[in-house]
């Protein structure tokens, strides 16, 4: 049996053989280009003038009066479940159909299904309350293109389009405006849910469902099913101010940067450098900008970006310089972002819109490594209006093999570390997987009545460090998505033994991994990184037990059968997870 404790090898890479499926990884652009392209334009047509359609005919009483009739038919279909026959409950939502990585091999087991592919309408915006009332299958695209027009938005608008509010909600989704608000689940006032039972619920921070309010988030959808959710909407403008500011040094010296960036470490927030003891603290929030992120493109090579929101009359003023993003065959981002290196710090408008959006085209830098010739200026003119594809539709190119070299040569990981241990957590990395670019996004993590599955450290307000509240500590996403430099050198790369490090090294640190990825946590260790207090609580008291599958079930490697999830969901009730002592589970779990 392997333990918790396995040790990990340190053994120096040696040159890796080639396989047939390192062929087959190489020539995937062929079916992508011919294949998958045109099928992913030809649906973005098909769901744009749908939601066109819906938005112009339909009024949000007719939105809500179908709302209303879908909800009956799925309280009416989890009713008729009979526990001992049907199996687990779930989404009839193919695996092919998510944007998440980890596997979703439960699902060919015995289960019973709930189709919930109707609720993707935007319900309400109501400007008097500045809430949003939309369903789980809303994307992000979508809801901005309702919103900004109205010079509204939601708080947190994580970049691709295609994400859900349901898959945020139960996951993970972070923005360059998260240092502010939070994650995207923290800036949801209420949920509304079908329990195990069919009973439907309203779910908010004061309501008698206060503690499954806050158990809901990274949940992963194994409390209930989410119908609905109201979310914080705020005022914006037209425009993204947004400044680059190249930075040379070590990585530590990289780091301190991007921090000082948008704290009042070394007198630098935004574009105004202020003393903390010369001003107040009015002044000291109006420095702090509305938008932060840095990437890093090599160990001593980075570019921080700070944007504030910006009228139409501002940016029309003389020597002002609009950069209309999302245009088919404009630069990707982040290559437009490195040309700061060269050029020198400089401030351009971007429209708040394109801004939202400005990693979907290249899915960061992942749309390289899937076609390596897309960001090249003839590419972009020509077909640049076909991208980004579809991520369902690669999935379905995805071949085993290709599925597994992936998730052993390559790194798509989010780690969340407390912000005064990014300098050391990107040494760390660097000696470990030495990838690059990362993407750097600030975020804090609230102080709630309830001890959630995210927490700040215990006792952080001893101590006086650099975007920490009384009520929230500030932490930062290390984004790692690419190829370790092992494997583009030719060299073996133990993809397993650099997830489990990693996984530790966050255990060690305080720190969380994003659970849309593939994780190697064995049961105590992901519940030493993660709390389940509470999140069990609600497993017991909301009946999901033997309803849902775990959180951990779900989220774990390898395949999931029939027999594995009746077993799972058998033994979790009798283990001390059912009675809130998670953090002291046995490692023999594992």
């Amino acid at each position: 049996m392997v333990t918790c404790e396995e040790p990990l090898l340190t053994a120096q890479p040696k040159l890796r053989r080639k396989k047939v499926v390192d062929y087959l990884v190489k020539l995937r652009w062929i079916p992508v280009l011919f294949v998958v392209l045109p099928l992913s334009c030809l649906l973005d047509m098909v769901i744009y003038l749908k939601q066109q359609w819906s938005s112009s005919m339909k009024s949000y009483r007719r939105r809500q009066r179908e709302h209303d009739h879908n909800l009956v038919k799925v309280i009416k279909r989890v009713r008729q479940r009979h526990p001992s026959r049907d199996g687990l409950l779930c989404t009839s939502r193919k695996p092919w159909e998510t944007m998440g990585t980890r596997n979703m091999d439960y699902k060919r087991a015995r289960r019973f299904e709930v189709d919930l592919s109707a609720f993707n309408n935007v319900l309400d915006i109501d400007p008097d309350r500045m809430i949003a009332r939309v369903e789980p299958l809303v994307t992000m695209g979508q809801i901005t293109r309702v919103t900004i027009p109205l010079n509204l938005s939601l708080a947190v608008v994580p970049e691709l389009d295609d994400l859900t509010v349901g898959g945020l909600i139960n996951g993970f989704g972070i923005e360059g405006s998260s240092h502010i608000y939070g994650l995207f689940s923290d800036t949801v006032v209420s949920y509304e849910l079908v329990l195990a039972d069919g009973k439907l619920v309203r779910a908010t921070a004061d309501n008698e469902y206060a503690d499954l309010f806050y158990a809901i988030p990274w949940s992963q959808g194994t409390l209930g099913l989410l119908v609905a959710a109201e979310i914080k909407l705020i005022h914006v403008k037209e425009y993204m101010r947004v400044r680059y500011a190249p930075v040379r040094g070590t990585l530590r010296e990289l780091a301190e940067a991007y921090m000082s960036s948008f704290t009042m470490g070394s007198g630098m927030n935004g574009d105004v450098k202020v003393q903390s003891d010369e001003i107040n603290r009015e002044e000291e929030l109006l420095a702090v900008p509305e938008f932060v992120e840095t990437l890093i493109y090599s160990p001593t090579e980075a570019v921080c970006m700070t944007g504030r929101y910006a009228s139409a009359e501002e940016v029309k003023r003389k020597g002002n310089c609009v950069n209309r993003q999302g245009l088919w065959f404009k630069r990707w981002f982040y290559q437009h972002a490195q040309t700061a290196l060269k050029r020198g710090e400089f401030v351009e408008y971007i429209p708040t819109r394109d801004y939202y959006h400005r990693h979907t085209k290249s899915f960061f830098w992942e749309g390289k490594l899937i076609l390596p010739f897309a960001d090249q200026l003839w590419f972009r003119w020509l077909l640049g209006w076909l991208m980004p594809p579809k991520i369902p539709f690669l999935k379905i190119t995805e071949a085993p093999a290709i599925r597994n070299y992936y998730h052993e040569n390559h790194v798509l990981q989010d780690l969340l570390v407390p912000l005064y241990k990014v300098p050391a957590a990107l040494e760390f990395l660097h000696k470990e997987v030495e990838i690059y670019p990362i993407w750097l996004c600030p975020h804090k993590i609230c102080k709630f009545p309830f001890k959630t599955m995210l927490h700040p450290e215990p006792g952080y307000e001893q101590h006086v460090r650099r975007g920490d509240t009384p009520l929230a500590q500030m932490y930062t996403d290390i984004g790692l998505y690419s190829t370790p430099r092992a494997i583009l050198s030719g060299k073996e790369f133990d993809g397993i033994r650099a997830c489990k490090r990693m996984e530790k090294w966050l255990i060690e640190n305080n720190g969380y991994q994003a659970l849309y990825t593939v994780t190697e946590l064995c049961e105590a260790d992901f519940w030493r990184m993660f709390d389940g207090t509470l999140y069990s609580e609600c497993r017991r008291k909301y009946k999901a037990l033997g309803t849902f599958m775990s959180v951990y079930y779900k989220s774990k490697k390898g395949s999931k059968t029939e027999k594995d999830v009746q077993e799972e969901e058998l033994k979790v009730i009798d283990t001390p997870m059912a009675h809130g002592a998670s953090k002291h589970m046995s490692d023999a779990n594992c």
